[in-house]
């Protein structure tokens, strides 16, 4: 089941409500120490990370980054087009991505600031023979001058940004006019019977699934911690618009558990 959201209607006071804070790892007292626990966390879970993915979604994490690629296919099936996968973590959106572009399609770069996971990618991207190519980049400060790219996506990896707004402001530099974002991420569904059972998943069964395996409670227990915390898919495409993004609109998918935001600059 879809739902569709977009910017239509949005009132004043919701474009120019206060930044959004971003995420708050337990014990973080700024922006530098949360992205320092982020970055430690997703390290050390680095070699389970992506058994635990398709375990704990039922390999629904496939589908939805396979969709996701999917929706960029005009700009990923364009020769000189380039694409650059935010938090691209072990690498599977990328590869995703560069599987829809197919030969003579999209030049496709990865990026993340967890070392671990880029050796991962990068293994992968070895053994797959994929083209893309990854660098270790800190997404609040890329390295590439304004205008670089056609396409920035990020799948499950947005959330985990110290500072939402100043993440939409480097996307929104680093595009070209008429370029587009894509963020994947969860988002808490609505509904009496869907709510509270996605509710007891996260907070009850994931965390102990996920810890006892990767070896990290606490990096699993800050997973629904993440996604509480992270904005409604409105207040996200409204902080797209506040970033320069134009036409932001969000869709759920799977029972709204999941939504994709995009807009175009």
């Amino acid at each position: 089941m879809n739902r569709t959201g977009t910017d239509a209607g949005m009132n004043p006071a919701a474009a120019s409500k206060a930044s959004l804070p971003g995420t708050r790892p337990e014990g973080a007292r700024d922006e530098a120490e949360a992205a320092r626990e982020v970055r430690d966390m997703f390290s050390r879970i680095a070699p389970r990370y992506d058994f635990l993915n398709h375990l704990l979604s039922l390999s629904l994490d496939r589908v939805w980054r396979r969709r996701t690629a999917r929706r960029f296919r005009h700009i990923l099936q364009r020769p000189g087009a380039r694409v650059l996968d935010l938090c691209c973590g072990t690498g599977d959106l990328t590869f995703a991505l560069e599987r829809e572009a197919g030969k003579g399609g999209a030049e496709i770069f990865g990026s993340d600031f967890a070392q671990p996971m880029l050796d991962l990618a990068e293994e992968k991207a070895r053994r797959g023979n994929y083209r893309a190519r990854f660098f270790a980049a800190d997404a609040l400060a890329l390295p590439f001058p304004g205008a670089s790219f056609d396409l920035v996506t990020a799948a499950f990896g947005f959330r985990n940004l110290s500072s939402y707004e100043r993440g939409l402001e480097e996307i929104a530099r680093v595009l070209r006019p008429g370029g587009e974002a894509g963020i994947l991420e969860f988002t808490e569904p609505k509904g009496r019977v869907i709510a509270p059972l996605y509710r007891f998943y996260f907070e009850s069964v994931l965390p102990r699934i996920g810890g006892a395996i990767s070896g990290s409670r606490k990096a699993y227990a800050y997973l629904p911690q993440s996604v509480a915390r992270f904005p409604r898919p409105d207040d996200l495409v409204a902080a797209m618009q506040r970033a320069g993004l134009r036409e932001p609109r969000f869709e759920r998918w799977t029972l709204g558990i999941v939504a994709l935001h995009s807009a175009k600059l």
